[in-house]
């Protein structure tokens, strides 16, 4: 997972080494159809193209994002890269096609679909566009032998989501995919999804705004205060979406917490904001005010740029 920094754009100075800007935080949803978006149920996801550089992240018969052509067409991607100074894009499938409450047996050959789609996508630019893997998460196995088959088509990581059902990543069987990914070198990119109190959360994208910086912050502090990052080999290559979410802002809490109360420290043998130097987080959060607070946290060789492009929330100007 190595880029340029934080700061976006195309270098001004003359060097005799290129030293692209990598933006690890981009999304596709490749031209899926409804029925292929079946096997996953009747409310299976699926991409309506509307043939005017629109159209619809579906969910069965219901409408659920609108997007545009850059999402699935490597031409339109690569255009909006140029424009905003992306040599290179690390692109990973929306979250909403993780498939994680499917059957195994279902979900393994649908991470495979999907993988698929990524490498068709990214065999146009393969300077330019690099793909992360999903795998079946609810079965480690299948998605250990998901992974390693990912990364011997040309994939570069995975991309997993912060939980699976009512398991966080301290779960043992998480622990043990995240061991075999550090065995094999494979980075690891964890996206917020799911988020939690939705019944709470139903309107104005609240579960955008606040559910998903929660669940990032719940599944850094999962590995923290259980110990799981004590487990886990030192030279995994983990990184958080969306800045860790609002984990940054509240580490003094954690750490006045650990210090207090020994039910806090009772599984970790070292403040919370001592593990900052074993996970890495992206840039995206959409102020100068929080980047400069992320760099004074995580120091600047921890932050990997990150744009969530090309949905309409993301950072339409990455790193600036």
């Amino acid at each position: 997972m190595n880029q340029s920094g934080v700061t976006g754009g195309r270098t001004a100075e003359v060097s005799s080494v290129w030293n692209p800007v990598v933006d690890v935080h981009a999304h596709f949803f490749p031209r899926i159809s409804r029925g292929e978006g079946a096997s996953l149920g009747s409310n299976g996801p699926w991409l309506r193209d509307d043939g005017d550089g629109t159209g619809q992240m579906m969910v069965g018969g219901r409408e659920y994002r609108p997007v545009d052509a850059s999402l699935w067409d490597p031409d339109a991607r690569v255009a909006g890269m140029d424009k905003h100074g992306v040599d290179v894009q690390v692109v990973s499938a929306a979250p909403l096609l993780f498939g994680y409450d499917a059957d195994p047996a279902v979900a393994a050959p649908w991470a495979r679909l999907v993988n698929h789609r990524a490498i068709e996508m990214c065999a146009s630019y393969p300077d330019r566009l690099r793909p992360l893997c999903q795998v079946p998460l609810q079965d480690v196995d299948r998605a250990c032998a998901e992974v390693d088959w990912a990364m011997s088509e040309g994939h570069v990581g995975v991309h997993i989501g912060n939980h699976v059902g009512s398991r966080n990543l301290d779960d043992p069987e998480m622990v043990r995919f995240l061991s075999h990914c550090a065995d094999g070198g494979i980075p690891v990119f964890v996206h917020p999804w799911e988020t939690m109190a939705g019944d709470r959360m139903s309107t104005h994208m609240l579960s955008w705004l606040v559910g998903m910086p929660a669940e990032s912050h719940l599944a850094i502090l999962s590995l923290v205060l259980t110990g799981a990052f004590e487990r886990l080999p030192a030279d995994l290559r983990i990184c958080f979406a969306h800045g860790g979410g609002s984990f940054v802002a509240q580490l003094g809490r954690a750490d006045n917490a650990w210090h207090r109360r020994d039910l806090v420290r009772a599984d970790c043998p070292k403040p919370p904001s001592t593990y900052v130097e074993r996970f890495y987080v992206d840039s995206a959060v959409f102020s100068d005010e929080a980047l400069r607070l992320l760099v004074a946290v995580m120091g600047d060789d921890r932050i990997l740029l990150g744009s969530d492009a090309p949905f309409l929330l993301g950072e339409e100007r990455p790193g600036v």
